[in-house]
């Protein structure tokens, strides 16, 4: 693998992206390692004598390689690739190339490549030849065999099963890619390079690690001897252009008056949980949320792996730390909560909630941090409301069931339910609210639900979205002290109307 032996040769790593030098190198000075044989040379001439520079063939113009339909990669190609790919390793000098910057390391590389090819008068076609020089500059500056699919905004997962096998879900559905490495060394190598860029590990002595892409996308990577069959890595891909609730009204998540409600949700400063499982859209929909938060409010994120990206000027954004390899060193999301409420925050954005830290979390939302959000599996708010429960007690605290309730009721206002559908599609299902206590039961309420009516003839579902004839809901003098009450009334109104 490139970055092995990089690293062997030159003491510097090769990653996603170079920093620019104060004096760019030249061409020369990248081509020739010190200490190798010279292997760019005339045909016909001997391999150590002076190299005489080989014009590449003409290459037509081509569209980029991520952007066109690969046709299966056969063993010749891979082959083919193999030794070109050895050629520039033993004559490509890493020290020079790492101070270039990104794109004029590319262009060295393909100078080099194209090169080599002629040289060695591999028979290949322009387009052929044209995906060779993408791959190998991929595999040199990027992630290899994932930069096409990361390049493609349609996919939102990308799950690698060993170095033969890769998933794509592509509108809710999953599909095998023709995607595949080299090897499952290559594979590890790039899960390696991608954690390493946010100060993370994996190996065998640290197997299990979760990590993100510059953009924020989700990583995690479990490598043998946990995964058997090779490396297994699962990406949750964010799209480039952010989604806001405009766009889930377009694509059918919710309706324009439930988009307004969530709207006067987040404005009003209620404290809100978001619920669903796997994959629901969570995370999108308390980035979606985030949006209609006051841009002069001091907004403090937690997360395991930082990836809401909110567009407010004041944003601190915590992460938590595993272990390292002696054991120590572990910063757990519990004690981000705890330390953030040190730090003057108006609002906290847990971004999920899966332990004892719910305890903090509910604590900080009722003692003046109001409209605190934060995500949490589950698959009905009800059992959201079971959930908090459970985990509380995972803390060790022996509080009474009902005073547990009791400090929900007194946190929690809405509780937002997300759901991926058997038909692939996501939708907003719920949005209900946490209204107090009747005996030893917490007694909700729903603004807004999803029904159900049938499928159509593709098998996709048919379902509509309406009130509840709620006409007042909990938090309506909220909404009066904010000036929201009747954009909040005309929501209602109009969700009513879509019921009958």
């Amino acid at each position: 693998m490139f970055g092995k032996r990089g690293n062997e040769g030159s003491g510097k790593s090769v990653g996603a992206g170079f920093a620019p030098a104060a004096a760019p190198a030249s061409a020369a000075t990248v081509m020739a390692r010190p200490g190798t044989p010279e292997i760019l040379a005339e045909p016909g001439r001997d391999l150590g004598g002076p190299r005489q520079p080989v014009a590449p063939p003409p290459l037509a113009p081509q569209p980029p390689a991520t952007a066109r339909k690969r046709a299966p990669r056969t063993e010749h190609y891979y082959d083919t690739k193999s030794q070109v790919f050895s050629a520039l390793i033993d004559t490509i000098d890493l020290s020079q190339l790492a101070k270039l910057d990104g794109e004029s390391a590319r262009e060295e590389i393909r100078d080099i490549v194209n090169d080599i090819i002629t040289i060695k008068n591999f028979a290949m076609s322009i387009s052929e030849q044209e995906e060779l020089l993408e791959d190998i500059c991929n595999d040199v500056l990027g992630y290899g065999p994932l930069e096409p699919l990361l390049a493609r905004d349609d996919i939102a997962d990308i799950m690698v099963n060993g170095s033969g096998q890769t998933f794509i879900e592509v509108g809710g559905k999953t599909i095998e890619s023709e995607i595949r490495f080299r090897d499952n060394a290559q594979l590890l190598s790039i899960c390696q390079r991608i954690v390493s860029q946010v100060g993370r590990r994996v190996d065998e002595s640290s197997p299990i690690c979760d990590a993100r892409l510059p953009d924020g996308s989700r990583v995690n990577v479990i490598a043998p001897p946990l995964a058997i069959d090779g490396p297994a890595l699962t990406i949750r891909k964010f799209k480039k252009d952010k989604l806001n609730l405009d766009q889930l009204v377009k694509f059918g998540a919710i309706t324009p008056e439930g988009a307004t409600l969530l709207q006067i949700i987040g404005r009003v400063r209620c404290n809100v949980v978001i619920s669903g499982g796997t994959g629901s859209g969570k995370t999108t929909l308390l980035n979606c949320l985030t949006r209609y938060i006051d841009a002069h409010e001091r907004v403090i994120t937690c997360e395991d792996t930082a990836e809401l990206q909110l567009q407010q000027p004041h944003v601190v954004r915590l992460e938590t730390r595993p272990p390292n390899i002696e054991g120590e060193g572990e910063i757990t999301m519990r004690d981000l909560v705890k330390n953030c409420l040190r730090m003057r925050p108006e609002r906290i954005i847990v971004g999920e909630v899966r332990g004892p830290e719910v305890f903090d979390l509910l604590q900080a939302m009722n003692t003046g941090h109001d409209g605190s959000m934060g995500t949490i599996h589950a698959n009905t708010p009800r059992e959201c409301l079971s959930r908090m429960e459970s985990m509380i007690a995972m803390g060790g605290y022996t509080l009474p069931a009902k005073t547990v309730r009791e400090i929900i009721v007194g946190s929690i206002d809405v509780i937002v339910q997300a759901a991926r559908l058997r038909d692939g599609s996501r939708r907003i299902t719920q949005i209900t609210e946490v209204i107090g206590m009747e005996g030893d039961v917490i007694v909700t309420q729903d603004l807004m639900r999803y029904e159900i009516d049938g499928e159509d003839a593709n098998g996709r579902l048919i379902g509509r979205h309406v009130g509840t004839g709620i006409v007042k809901p909990h938090f309506w003098d909220r909404a009066r002290y904010f000036n929201e009450d009747k954009r909040l009334a005309a929501a209602l109104d109009a969700m009513d109307k879509a019921r009958d």
